[in-house]
């Protein structure tokens, strides 16, 4: 048996990679979780996986968790990953997930046990992209525009830089916009899923507030891309960075449409300006093809099956909540 670290596994990705990996079989999964993180995403995980109390800002806890697991691998999730949190608290993110990941390194180079690490980057790393630069390969400049994209950057040369210097076998993705059941609700896919929910529940008036609707981004869903973390670790190169992405866009105008579409009820959209962000990312459009020549991942979920397994999993949830 493989055993398997996963930190964040109470969040969205955390959770449904250890859905994934107990699927397929050969993990014993363990998963580290702060003491303050709610559980609903892995309540039914009780018994099947061993959930150890720690944060990966405290690096004498992380040394304690890595040396009692001595992991096979390590999927590295844990992160502030929402980007409007960090224009509010840049410092914040910085410390969680910098610090947060030379803590790891750190304890897994005094455990001294073999380890393969996956750093889980974003294309947020990419930010400025221009319309001749697209799609975007692993070898784009990155030009990060939020201080959550600067943080990410820095993990992504990190991992790399301990790879050269100490030889720490890493492999990193870049892991384009990726959504589903649990995701949490300030995410914009998420967010409008619940309005709607919440409006065809009648715990909401008839208006679903937005920001800004003309970025375009390329969605997978998470289910794929947990299952692309796993291919990683399986079968990645050492040091190397690939983009796990559809290779598709779609405008949020067009997103937000396809949602409204699920539904009966009469929805009247409008513009909230605390929604928009100091600068935004225009347009991400990845290319996935050397992750695809190593390992022959490709997307297997419609887009259209993502958006209805979102929206129903929040009219669960708040008929649950009722």
């Amino acid at each position: 048996m493989t055993r398997a670290l996963i930190t964040g596994i109470t969040g969205f990705a955390g959770s449904h990679l250890a859905d994934h990996l107990l699927a397929v079989g050969g993990y014993e999964v363990y998963g580290l979780k702060r003491w303050r993180s709610r559980t609903e995403n892995i309540r039914h995980l009780a018994g099947k996986v061993t959930l150890l109390d720690g944060d990966i800002t405290d690096a004498v806890r992380l040394r304690e968790v890595v040396a009692e697991v001595r992991p096979d691998v390590i999927f590295h999730l844990a992160a502030q990953s929402f980007v409007p949190a960090s224009w509010r608290e840049p410092d914040a993110t910085l410390t969680t997930n910098v610090r947060g990941q030379v803590n790891l390194f750190e304890a897994v180079r005094a455990a001294g046990h073999p380890c393969r690490i996956q750093i889980a980057g974003s294309s947020e790393e990419y930010g400025l992209v221009g319309e001749d630069e697209l799609p975007i390969t692993e070898d784009t400049p990155l030009r990060p525009l939020s201080p959550y994209a600067v943080s990410k950057v820095t993990q992504d040369l990190l991992a790399w830089q301990y790879h050269r210097s100490y030889g720490l076998d890493v492999v990193r993705t870049r892991g384009f916009n990726h959504t589903g059941p649990r995701r949490g609700e300030v995410f914009v896919t998420s967010n409008f899923a619940r309005q709607i929910a919440a409006i065809e529940a009648g715990l909401q008036e008839p208006v679903l507030r937005v920001g800004n609707l003309d970025a375009r981004r390329d969605f997978t869903d998470v289910r794929d891309t947990v299952r692309a973390y796993r291919l990683a670790v399986e079968k990645g190169e050492a040091g190397a960075v690939y983009n796990i992405c559809s290779g598709t866009t779609v405008s949020i105008r067009e997103l937000l449409d396809r949602l409204l579409a699920l539904s009966d009820a009469a929805i009247r959209v409008e513009t909230d300006p605390a929604r928009l962000r100091p600068s935004d990312v225009p347009v991400l459009l990845g290319s996935a093809a050397r992750f695809h020549a190593v390992t022959g991942w490709e997307p297997e979920i419609p887009f259209d099956q993502t958006l209805r397994d979102l929206l129903d999993h929040w009219r669960a949830r708040l008929g649950g909540d009722r």
